[in-house]
């Protein structure tokens, strides 16, 4: 069987408010084959959102020129918990309906200068008119629908706090905490614009997993005509290795690329496109619909 993926993509995404590189900045790691068709790998780290967005489109055409599928992997999440689209009364297949939502409210400038808690600010209104589901701000940013700390506990009538994903990948933060450490939210409001663009420029040369693909194995004939697969990943499912005093950012996206790569030639990655054994129906529904997956979680 040949592999699925000729070049592996993780980016470490963030949410920062002004140019920054380093820890907790954004980090583009790129393994793919040399002119002896060997792994090697690369990272780029970008000060700014902008930068790092141009990056990825020079990336993915130097890729598709050379006929090479890429596996993109974002460390944020691409969908909300089942129901987010419903309660916002939103049109459509509810992952794209959100996506296209944030499209229209998320405000990005080159400086990395953003309005990610007006956006959460805004959705709380529209989904409670309180400071709910949405939480976490500086000082600065609290408003009468955000608060800096969360306002109270999920009821069995309040949207979910977690997605069945991380419910299955244990560890990982909900996507309504948009401030302080381990804040998805914040990544997610200011990276799904960047992968809908991705998205949209490649048309059906790009799909997301699972919305597109489905919540499925995945083998070559699924992917015929496709350059890009764009999908959520979560570093911490792996242990990064690396060098003393070396950036853990940087660490993750080479482990985790490499573990794609090593997946891939041994002809097991295709079936971490599907659900874990025993998962419910009604969850690859969620997933498929709605929330996305974390690949290889559970």
């Amino acid at each position: 069987m040949p592999r699925l993926f000729s070049a592996y993509v993780i980016v470490d995404w963030s949410a920062a408010s002004k140019p920054t590189t380093g820890a907790d900045s954004v980090w583009i790691g790129v393994l793919k084959r040399d002119v002896r068709f060997r792994l090697a790998f690369e990272a780029f780290n970008e000060a700014t959102r902008t930068t790092a967005e141009a990056r990825l489109n020079t990336i993915l055409g130097d890729l598709k020129k050379r006929s090479e599928r890429a596996l993109v992997g974002f460390d944020f999440p691409l969908g909300f918990p089942r129901g987010f689209a419903e309660v916002l009364k939103l049109k459509g297949e509810p992952w794209r309906a959100a996506w296209d939502e944030l499209g229209k409210r998320v405000v990005d400038k080159p400086t990395n200068v953003n309005n990610r808690f007006n956006v959460a600010a805004q959705l709380n209104r529209l989904l409670t008119g309180e400071a709910f589901p949405f939480w976490g701000a500086p000082p600065k940013d609290v408003q009468t629908t955000l608060t800096a700390t969360k306002l109270r506990s999920h009821g069995p009538d309040d949207l979910p706090e977690l997605r069945h994903a991380e419910l299955a990948a244990k560890g990982a933060s909900p996507i309504w905490k948009t401030y302080y450490n381990g804040s998805v939210g914040g990544q997610a409001i200011m990276g799904i614009p960047v992968a809908r663009r991705l998205k949209i420029a490649r048309g059906e040369a790009a799909k997301v997993w699972p919305f597109e693909t489905g919540f499925k194995s995945l083998t070559e004939a699924d992917l015929a005509g496709v350059d890009v697969v764009l999908a959520e990943v979560y570093p911490s499912l792996v242990k990064p290795l690396g060098a003393v005093g070396e950036i853990k950012d940087l660490m993750q996206v080479r482990t985790l690329a490499e573990h794609f790569a090593r997946l891939d030639e041994a002809n097991k990655l295709g079936a971490l496109f599907g659900p874990p054994k025993g998962t419910a129906a009604d969850v690859v529904l969620d997933a498929e619909r709605e929330e996305g997956w974390i690949l290889g979680a559970g």
